[in-house]
Order: C-alpha cells, then structure tokens, then sequence
C-alpha cells in the first residue's frame, strides 16, 4: 500500500503535480505532511483551496532554479517534521521548449537544462539528509515510497531508442540528462536505503502537454501512483516507467 508519511512535490500549482497533491490527500493512509510547492504560491489559487480545506498540506515557495528558495523551503520543512525527514520526493517542476534543430538557441537550451536537469539534482541535493533521516527510521526495511524515495518526472521522449521524430531538441535532452541523473542517484543512494527511479506519466492535457494531448491529470497520476506503489528493493530503484502502462521504457 503507498502509504508515505511525508511527501514534497515540486511544480504542484496546476496540472500533474496539483493532481499529485489531490491524490495523496485520496489515500486510505493519507500523509500526515504534504509540501505543495511552486514559484509563485500567491497566485496558485487552486492549490490554496486545496490546502485551505486540508490543513495536512503546506504551500511552499520553491523555485528550482533559484537556491535560496530551496533553502528555505527545507528550513520549513524541518521545521515542521520533527526530525522524522521526508519519505518522498517528487521532482515534477519542469518548462518545455518546442524548438527545432533551426530553431534552437544557446539561451533557450541552456533554460531548459538548468529547470528539467540542474534544478531537481540541487533539490534532491538540498533535502537529501532528510531522505536520509527517513530512511534510517528502519534500517531493515526494503526501499519504497513509504521508507524514502525520489521520483523524477521524466518524459518517454527523452528515451534515446524510440526516438522516432525528432524536434524537442531542449526539452528531449533535458530529461534524457534527468534520467541519467536519476540513474546516479539510484547507485549513490542504494546503500542509504533511498530508491530513485524515473516516471514518464504520459502524454497529459495541461498547459505544457496542450489540448491534443491524450490523456487527462487524473489518469495519468493515478497510474504514476499505482507504479509508486510496486516500486520495492533494488528492483524498484533506478528504473525508468511508463506511468499509465506500468512497464519499463528504455533509457537509451
């Protein structure tokens, strides 16, 4: 059963990662601490009411490009948890680019790497040692989402091998340079008792996915959350999954 204690979601004023916060609150054993975090919480209406109703969720500034923010952000968090750490992290703060080999710029590739690349690596960086104070809560218990995990967000078109239409040229390299650091993440951090893997939740219908998108925010978390929740031991770490399906996708 995915029964996380304390979980953080990065990108959670709109689409997936608002839809992760609402999912969370739907669990038989919700989390007793749910850190809803974007750049600009004064205008994320939505995830306000949400959090007005569920006093179990907090709203966080957090901007992943911006380290101050992510400080500040833990410095709340610890704040809050008591030393009991954080059970799960969700990396899901990520912008897309659309442009084409002739259209790519130095600027343009560059913003997107350090938003879907740079920026969840210094946020995992940043709130590591409270995974890892989750993690040694039982030092006997298999890896999963319930002990202490990192959930990057990733993208089945960052998959080198089914790569079978080019463009995206920004936002496909990013992710792949995620899903390379998720892979990093998994071996570092096996010792510690930490799982990272890396979730493609589909092709949604939000602002970055647009409305010919196929399926909708619930659907895919739904089924990101039913991936979570199998994922256990080193079986279920430094994988790379197909949200909706549940299967694997190829990293290259």
């Amino acid at each position: 059963m995915l029964a996380p204690k304390i979980v953080l979601v990065t990108g959670a004023n709109r689409g997936i990662g608002l839809e992760f916060v609402k999912q969370f609150l739907l669990l038989k054993s919700p989390p007793k601490y749910i850190f809803a975090c974007c750049r600009q919480p004064d205008t994320a209406e939505e995830l306000k009411g949400v959090a007005k109703g569920n006093p179990s969720v907090h709203v966080l500034k957090l901007d992943v490009c911006d380290q101050s923010s992510i400080d500040n952000a833990k410095a709340f968090l610890e704040s809050k948890v008591e030393g009991e750490g954080l059970n799960l992290l969700i990396n899901n703060s990520a912008i897309i680019s659309h442009a084409d080999l002739y259209n790519a710029t130095r600027e343009d590739m560059a913003k997107v790497y350090e938003t879907n690349a740079i920026g969840p690596l210094m946020v995992v960086k940043s709130f590591l040692p409270l995974l890892k104070k989750a993690a040694s809560v039982d030092p006997s218990a298999a890896m999963s989402c319930n002990r202490a995990a990192i959930i990057n967000i990733s993208t089945g078109v960052a998959s080198i091998s089914e790569n079978s239409s080019s463009g995206l040229y920004a936002y496909r390299a990013s992710k792949a340079a995620l899903n390379m650091i998720t892979t990093n993440m998994s071996l570092d951090l096996k010792n510690e008792g930490i799982l990272a893997t890396a979730i493609h939740p589909g092709w949604v219908k939000t602002d970055m996915g647009g409305p010919n998108a196929l399926i909708d925010t619930v659907t895919s978390v739904t089924g990101c959350m039913s991936v979570m929740e199998k994922l256990h031991g080193e079986e279920g770490t430094g994988k790379f999954y197909h949200g909706v399906r549940g299967d694997k996708i190829g990293w290259s």
